[in-house]
């Protein structure tokens, strides 16, 4: 139970942290740019106006992304609750492949309207 516990809490990271993460980068971007911290890509860096677009538009996607992450990741893992230790493993293993995948997607989507905007 420990186990299911433990990996339960770890899949709930990503999500969380893309709801987090995506408020603060919509709500409180890096006041300048910098190669440190915040979305930091070549179009982004261009100037000021594409780096606080770039923010508000990956950080809207986290949110939403993070959201709608939670439940699926709450509903896949429920049914493994007395599940064995190699299976519970496994299923977490698809869970955080899932979650990677869309955690990255917005960074797409936040390219192609950052080069359909600004282009």
């Amino acid at each position: 139970m420990w186990f299911w516990i433990t990996m339960f809490i770890c899949n709930l990271m990503i999500p969380l942290l893309m709801l987090g993460a995506g408020y603060m980068m919509d709500k409180h971007p890096p006041k300048k740019i910098n190669g440190v911290y915040g979305y930091r890509t070549g179009r982004s860096m261009r100037n000021m106006e594409t780096w606080n677009y770039a923010h508000h538009y990956c950080g809207k996607l986290w949110i939403k992304y993070g959201a709608v992450m939670l439940i699926p990741t709450i509903a896949v893992q429920l049914p493994f609750v007395k599940s064995s230790e190699d299976v519970i493993g496994i299923v977490a293993i698809v869970v955080i492949i899932v979650q990677t995948c869309a955690l990255i997607l917005p960074v797409f989507f936040t390219e192609r309207a950052l080069r359909k905007k600004f282009g």
